[in-house]
């Protein structure tokens, strides 16, 4: 299963899941539980709460776009490191990195169930560290 649960992690994290909360639900289990450690400390989030955080994304951004540079698989569990880059509704002409990702999923029913987050903040990278 792991080309598939490559796939689907991947197309998560590039839909607009954070415009649509059905999308969430296309991609999310209802026993999801994702424990994201980040810039402002820790979150244990479930369905409810990974909404409302995309609900706050697409409050706060005018664009977001994902930059996937690695995927790595083992059976039905994913590891993804990615940034966001985002306009502002403030500043719309310019794109920028808001936050650097890694990811790990566990998929249960082809869904993303059970997951561990960091974060940093984004900055600007001249080279991608996965670059040969």
């Amino acid at each position: 299963m792991s080309k598939k649960a490559r796939d689907i992690v991947e197309k998560f994290y590039q839909s607009e899941f954070f415009k649509d909360d059905t999308t969430l639900k296309d991609f999310l289990h209802p026993e999801v539980e994702l424990s994201w450690y980040g810039t402002t400390g820790f979150r244990k989030l479930d369905l409810d709460g990974i909404a409302e955080i995309g609900k706050q994304l697409n409050d706060s951004f005018d664009s977001l776009r994902v930059e996937v540079e690695k995927v790595i698989t083992k059976n039905d569990d994913v590891a993804i490191h990615f940034t966001y880059h985002v306009r502002t509704i403030e500043n719309p002409d310019e794109e920028m990195p808001y936050a650097h990702f890694i990811a790990i999923w566990e998929l249960k029913e082809d869904k993303l169930c059970k997951g561990v987050q960091i974060s940093q903040l984004g900055e600007e990278i001249e080279k991608s560290p996965w670059a040969k």
